[in-house]
């Protein structure tokens, strides 16, 4: 069964850093692409970065020049550094991964279980 499990959310001052990782488990075949989404109440998901096999990634206008995703493929995990933090940032952040599992043929979406990162003023 794939599984990813997230770590690294928290409290943080405006202006400071976290940074945010999330495992994927299981019988894997290929990812295809690892991400993080964030949600406050309210408000619907929304995409914050992704990042392809290839390396290419994707950034949210609102992140751009802050924050930084990248992966580590040995491990299958993805992370992601958060620079000069804002109260707008404050949400919950899932981790999401489309990937092929062992002897299926197609690919699915999973979803980690959301971590809490404030940011305080």
């Amino acid at each position: 069964q794939v599984q990813l499990v997230e770590s690294g959310g928290g409290l943080v001052q405006a202006g400071g850093s976290l940074r945010l990782s999330c495992a994927a488990s299981g019988r894997i075949f290929r990812i295809n692409v690892m991400g993080w989404y964030r949600q406050t109440p309210g408000k619907q998901r929304e995409l914050v970065a992704t990042i392809i096999s290839g390396g290419t990634t994707t950034y949210a206008d609102s992140v751009k020049g802050r924050f930084t995703i990248s992966r580590d493929g040995a491990k299958n995990t993805v992370y992601l550094q958060m620079n000069s933090l804002k109260p707008e940032d404050t949400a919950v952040y899932y981790c999401n991964a489309d990937l092929k599992r062992e002897y299926s043929e197609s690919s699915s979406v999973y979803w980690g279980q959301g971590t809490q990162v404030t940011v305080s003023s």
